[in-house]
């Protein structure tokens, strides 16, 4: 008997003839979890609806943006309002300013920035500006951190090419990559022997404070402080890359939350309410290198998109003046769920390592501690994708990747986390029957 094609199915065979694998971007293809990828039609507060109608508890959130939840109204009235004067100017504009204004109140690192369309954008151009600022060509990043997909930072870049299990990225010219030092995360000797190892040559160190993309892993006590005082000592540059952590751990970020000063930043969709946006920014000093003033260039005709700009000001304005309640939330309602699923899964028998700061964790199915990607590239793979799929069966959808950090929204609500933590009980009581 023939099978019933679903809606999705029949849309992934006909985006498969249109786009490589079936998608515009990999991990949205199912290939580490299995199963057929949903295909979405709509989302409201927490929730993702597909094209046959099926409701999920989002926990990806747009992988991570959309920390009030899908459409949330003054977000979508401000992007309304935006779009009746134009979808795109390519001049400047006041609301450029007013989300600058918005996100140097929150980052007192950041005395200047620029807007860019994607947090690859914002990391090709803060690495740029680092090396011409230093006139040095070496750059360090840490395996299993993912900068986006410019040649240099796909080195041991975590994120999907983590949950491929690829090296690197074929394109990349071993002359470009010859000046990526790619280190241990958490490893501050590595960092020491780096620095003695190419002497006034290391422009920057370019970091996720908190790692998502190899899964959540938080810095160890004291090492983003190492980090700071090593690239003074050195001349070198401390980049934080909160594409990830920006207003989402902290209304300031990783920085606010540990205390550190980097010398450049970047942020990503966030700070566009979900739109295709990012920023860089940094010590003035450090900015003015860029042109008209300097001589390192950067530009984009959807640079400070009127879009964007007016989704980051409804976003960012109203994390500004609700954050004791909207983080006091997401801590809440984060770890009911990251600590009632870890219970649900020693219940079980289940070996699984819960790592989570804030509204980010990731559940490793592996047994002992995670604080680097080589520990956490020892998860059971083939464990995570069965829990994936049952959890997506019973209306939760997971990031598709073991690799890949999750995300709570102010739209969750008890119920939803109960849910969740429910459905991971009778998903976790099957898999043990199975083993």
């Amino acid at each position: 008997m023939a099978l019933t094609l679903t809606r999705s199915g029949a849309l992934r065979l006909r985006a498969e003839k249109l786009f490589p694998g079936g998608v515009n971007s990999p991990v949205r293809a199912f290939r580490a979890v299995g199963g057929e990828p949903p295909f979405v039609v709509r989302g409201e507060g927490a929730y993702l609806w597909d094209a046959d109608g099926n409701r999920y508890i989002d926990y990806f959130g747009s992988w991570g943006p959309m920390i009030l939840g899908h459409a949330f109204p003054p977000v979508v009235e401000a992007i309304k309002k935006a779009a009746a004067n134009s979808a795109s100017f390519g001049a400047s504009t006041q609301a450029e300013g007013d989300l600058a204004e918005l996100v140097t109140g929150a980052y007192p690192s950041i005395e200047k920035l620029r807007f860019v369309s994607s947090g690859t954008e914002a990391t090709m151009s803060a690495v740029r500006l680092a090396r011409a600022f230093t006139n040095r060509k070496y750059i360090v990043k840490f395996e299993g951190c993912y900068h986006g997909h410019a040649d240099g930072l796909l080195v041991k870049a975590g994120s999907g090419v983590a949950t491929f299990g690829i090296p690197g990225s074929a394109g990349v010219p071993e002359e470009v990559a010859h000046f990526t030092l790619a280190l241990p995360f958490n490893d501050i000797v590595a960092v020491e022997a780096a620095f003695e190892n190419h002497p006034g040559q290391i422009a920057c160190i370019i970091v996720e404070p908190i790692v998502g993309n190899a899964g959540c892993i938080p810095p160890a006590p004291s090492y983003l402080q190492a980090l700071r005082t090593l690239t003074a000592q050195h001349g070198a540059l401390l980049i934080f890359d909160e594409v990830m952590t920006g207003f989402r751990v902290a209304f300031g970020g990783a920085q606010e939350l540990y205390g550190i000063r980097p010398d450049l930043t970047t942020l990503g969709k966030i700070v566009g309410g979900g739109l295709p946006v990012g920023a860089f920014g940094g010590r003035a000093e450090i900015m003015d290198q860029l042109a008209p003033l300097g001589p390192v260039y950067q530009a984009g005709t959807l640079s400070g998109n009127p879009l964007a700009m007016a989704a980051g000001i409804a976003t960012v304005g109203y994390l500004r003046d609700h954050r004791a309640e909207v983080y006091a939330k997401l801590e809440k309602l984060s770890a009911t769920v990251a600590d009632g699923v870890a219970s649900a899964a020693a219940s079980a028998g289940i070996p699984l390592t819960t790592n989570r700061v804030g509204a980010m964790w990731t559940w490793f199915f592996t047994a002992g501690p995670v604080t680097n990607y080589e520990q956490a590239a020892q998860s059971d793979t083939k464990r995570f994708a069965a829990f994936h799929r049952a959890m997506l069966n019973a209306g939760v959808w997971l990031p598709p990747s073991q690799f890949e950090a999750a995300f709570t929204s102010t739209a969750h609500t008890d119920a939803d986390i109960q849910q969740t933590v429910d459905a991971a009980r009778q998903a976790f009581a099957a898999m043990s029957k199975e083993s």
